[in-house]
């Protein structure tokens, strides 16, 4: 009967060219697109599924009035071992801070993807160098990897995976090291990095007052969270007041601890922007509305060509056919055709998954044994010919022979409406996504034409080994000298030093105004770094080489910085931070770095920075005609300009 149907199937859709060719050729697209969707969304949703205990594991986080962060002190990661015996390891990360060059011979490699990790970070983490995991002990006290990629960048032609020296830093710092071995740095993981140092222990030397670390626990099974949760707050409190007795408990009962599975980071984290996660939800949804509408095409069409049917399904009957056989007929029939639109959709996916891979930064295939389609494909052709074809099927098969064989067919008063339903609930829908495209479209244009309160046209950034800061202080240099050389080159309208660039993670510290506390971002910036990024001025005046005091204890803030301490007429008032006074002699306007989906922060700047940071983020102002003879002439005459680099 199987082989009856499929050959009457065939021979009726081969008769039906045009009409199978639009069927196939819709669903097909549609399912293309769920595919690529459906291959991102099982991507996207599976970070980390490889550590056979990812769903035990949580990253301590704090929560500020202002913000909430995965950053804290180490110390606090041997209080929590030594206190909750429900916690069964502790693991401590801490992310390089700066970007470190490594060099073999003339073969460089500029990184700021740097892991420092603990042996148990290591280990809870799925963190396994190629030549397994060992634990640092004697005189070793750390073990770095880098990368099979970084690897291959330093040492073209290396083979094996035995250990290798290389220099660290500045050509004339003389600072060597051993890379241990390979280490797969691309995983599909939270942890993504060009090279690990591992230590036995990490931040046995850090304080309370170092909040640079993330630390990583592996719960035992059936640990209540949320109790745990308020058990380490009362504990993180006790420590903070431990170290500083001066810490009012006012301010202590405004900071708390919470527990962020691993299972969220990627997406939903307690500590971040959950855009991704929206992102991943909307694509979703648009695939499967672009399947949905495909599959009422595809019925509505169907059960159009019921009437060329009519005859063929009165005459099976009076020959003694049943409609259960008639049904599985015309199944069979849609089965096909989603089959064939299924292979098709393979072959699209495949053509289109370069650019979707490109868009979306991601490295799909199809073809991978783990992208979950192996069982899926199956299940979406079983879904697909059901709600396709079940309706169709049922019409077909219904029709009565003594009205059909008369020609007084005529589709019944509820397919006409449930079609007419369909037909208004696939236009419903092409409505939303044309509604949706013209509000992306304005959000795009917005974007593209909003002021976000700097231009950092023909702005270079240069990458820099050597620690400025003025004064100088302990490590560092001036960057005057390295300035005036810069200033020679013709077309260079001016340059500036800073201790993180527009764009990227600031630093942040408590500063007080009267008895306002918040933590905020701070910036340690040179002379003419304002000017450089042509940053607007909303009051009072930038730094300047004829104020003295400009470099001892002068401020810039941010009117979001303005707001924040409620300041009125902030020109001349005090703001204390790093054990400094600093008084604020200017207000800049509000410019975006991190883009529209975030608030700009409350921001300091100063020249002086006690808090620990360097300044090496070198910031040129090139003009437009002279852009590429100054690149040329600063390429050639860097070792001059910067010969401690």
């Amino acid at each position: 009967m199987f082989k009856l149907n499929l050959k009457i199937a065939l021979r009726n859709l081969w008769r039906n060219k045009f009409i199978t060719a639009i069927n196939v050729g819709g669903l097909a697209i549609a399912l293309a697109a769920f595919i690529l969707v459906a291959m991102y969304f099982t991507y996207e949703t599976s970070f980390d599924k490889s550590n056979p205990n990812y769903k035990d594991i949580y990253v301590v986080g704090v929560t500020y009035p202002e913000f909430k962060t995965n950053y804290i002190a180490a110390p606090f990661a041997k209080a929590i071992k030594q206190t909750y015996p429900e916690v069964e390891s502790v693991g401590l990360i801490k992310e390089g801070s700066f970007e470190l060059t490594i060099k073999n011979g003339k073969n460089t490699l500029f990184t700021k993807n740097i892991l420092a990790v603990d042996y148990n970070a290591a280990k809870m983490l799925n963190i396994i160098p190629e030549n397994g995991l060992t634990k640092p002990s004697g005189d070793v006290e750390r073990l770095n990897y880098l990368s099979k990629e970084s690897m291959k960048t330093l040492f073209p032609d290396k083979t094996d995976n035995k250990p290798e020296m290389v220099g660290y830093g500045a050509s004339n710092s003389g600072i060597t090291g051993t890379i241990a071995g390979t280490i797969e740095g691309r995983r599909h993981s939270n942890f993504n990095f060009d090279g690990v140092s591992l230590a036995a222990e990490l931040g046995e030397h850090d304080n309370y007052d170092m909040n640079d670390y993330s630390i990583y626990l592996k719960l035992k099974p059936d640990v209540d969270v949320a109790n745990l949760e308020r058990k380490i707050s009362e504990l993180y409190r006790y420590e903070l007041l431990k170290v500083n007795a001066k810490k009012e408990l006012a301010e202590l009962k405004t900071i708390s601890i919470f527990l962020d599975p691993l299972v969220n980071l990627h997406l939903r984290p307690k500590a971040g922007n959950d855009l991704p996660y929206k992102t991943l939800m909307a694509l979703s949804i648009l695939g499967f509305l672009i399947l949905v509408i495909a599959c009422i095409n595809f019925t509505n069409l169907s059960i159009a060509q019921a009437s060329k049917r009519a005859k063929e399904v009165g005459v099976k009957k009076v020959m003694g056919a049943y409609r259960s056989q008639l049904t599985l007929q015309f199944l069979t029939e849609i089965f096909i055709q989603c089959f064939i639109a299924t292979v098709l959709a393979l072959i699209l996916a495949e053509l289109v998954l370069p650019q979707f891979n490109n868009l979306f930064q991601v490295n799909l295939s199809v073809w991978q044994i783990d992208n979950g389609l192996i069982w899926e494909l199956p299940l979406i052709l079983v879904i697909i010919t059901l709600i396709a074809g079940t309706y169709p099927s049922m019409v077909l098969s219904g029709f009565k022979p003594a009205l059909v064989l008369k020609g007084n067919f005529a589709a019944s008063k509820q397919s006409s409406w449930l079609r007419n339903g369909l037909l208004i609930f696939q236009f419903s829908i092409a409505v939303i996504f044309i509604i949706g495209l013209l509000i992306i479209n304005s959000q795009l244009n917005y974007m593209r034409t909003q002021d976000v309160g700097f231009n950092a046209n023909q702005v270079v950034y240069i990458k820099n080994l050597t620690l400025f800061n003025n004064p100088v202080k302990f490590g560092s240099v001036s960057f005057n000298p390295v300035k005036d050389r810069l200033m020679r080159i013709p077309g260079v309208k001016s340059a500036t030093v800073a201790s993180f660039i527009p764009g990227g993670q600031n630093g942040i510290n408590n500063y007080a105004y009267k008895a306002t506390k918040a933590n905020i971002d701070f910036v340690n910036v040179d002379f003419d770094y304002f000017e450089t990024l042509n940053i607007k001025l909303k009051e009072g005046r930038f730094f300047s080489n004829t104020f003295v005091t400009d470099t001892v204890n002068s401020a810039i803030i941010n009117e979001s910085a303005v707001a924040k301490y409620g300041i009125k007429n902030p020109v001349g008032q005090i703001i204390s931070g790093c054990n400094i006074d600093y008084k604020i002699v200017g207000v800049i306007k509000d410019f975006k770095t991190q883009g529209f989906e975030s608030k700009v922060q409350p921001t300091i700047y100063t020249i002086k920075d006690p808090c620990g940071s360097y300044k090496t983020q070198i910031l040129l102002k090139i003009e437009e005609n002279k852009m590429t003879d100054a690149l040329a002439a600063l390429k050639a005459q860097w070792p001059q300009i910067n010969p401690l680099d």
